[in-house]
């Protein structure tokens, strides 16, 4: 039986390499993004694969849209629901005293809200499901034991605000069999992680595919690494 996978910001960089690997593996994958008209690349894959990646268009930040979307979607099996859209707001870089209060608010409505709304309107596709598992991309920037460096509040505070909406997520849906994990892709070369960083897309979601791979009712309410190993909270 084919394995179906829902993820949000699916038309660039991680999400984009989670729709191909997934995709080259025989998933179906339904591909969420805000501009399908505009997502050449994740066009391009669902040409390559027809009748198996499906665009869908979601803006996270629009509850309304989530709730049609489930609507839509409602007789559907989704083995992964993954919760990959983010924002990093350009303004955390101005640093302390320079706050943009009204960029924070859109850091946390989709870092924070979108994931446990999207939970909330799929959580019965979810629950009918053979592999029942969340995943929540999220950064280690949003541990605050790893925080010695400061700074970055607004994408620091949505992240660890995921962090605790998916450790809830784990108590309150173990009743129901889902696994809700937090994960940490790790610092990607994407448009988001910068020329800078060290990881190559493609080996991080890799990565990750290998351990979500493994993922049970043991691992729920975790915060891991795109490496296995869990990150303190």
């Amino acid at each position: 039986m084919t394995n179906t996978m829902l993820i949000t910001g699916a038309n660039r960089g991680i999400g984009l390499e989670f729709v191909r690997q997934y995709a080259a593996d025989g998933w179906r994958v339904l591909a969420c993004c805000r501009h399908p008209d505009k997502s050449v690349a994740l066009t391009e894959l669902a040409k390559q694969h027809p009748g198996q990646v499906m665009i869908h268009a979601l803006d996270v930040a629009d509850h309304a849209q989530i709730e049609q979307l489930a609507k839509v979607l409602s007789n559907e099996a989704i083995d992964l629901l993954m919760n990959n859209a983010g924002v990093y707001p350009a303004s955390d870089k101005n640093g302390f005293g320079r706050t943009d209060y009204a960029e924070w608010m859109t850091a946390f409505s989709i870092n924070a809200m979108a994931p446990l709304k999207m939970v909330e309107a799929f959580v019965d596709q979810i629950a009918r499901s053979r592999r029942k598992l969340i995943v929540t991309i999220t950064s280690q920037m949003g541990s605050v034991a790893d925080n010695s460096s400061g700074g970055s509040y607004l994408y620091r505070s949505s992240k660890a605000a995921a962090n605790i909406v998916v450790k809830s997520l784990a108590i309150d849906l173990k009743d129901k069999g889902i696994t809700a994990v937090a994960f940490n892709p790790g610092w990607v070369k994407t448009d988001m992680g910068g020329p800078n960083a060290m990881i190559p897309v493609e080996q991080s979601v890799a990565d990750m595919r290998r351990v979500i791979s493994r993922l049970g009712l043991a691992d729920s309410g975790k915060f891991i690494g795109n490496d296995g190993i869990e990150i303190p909270w």
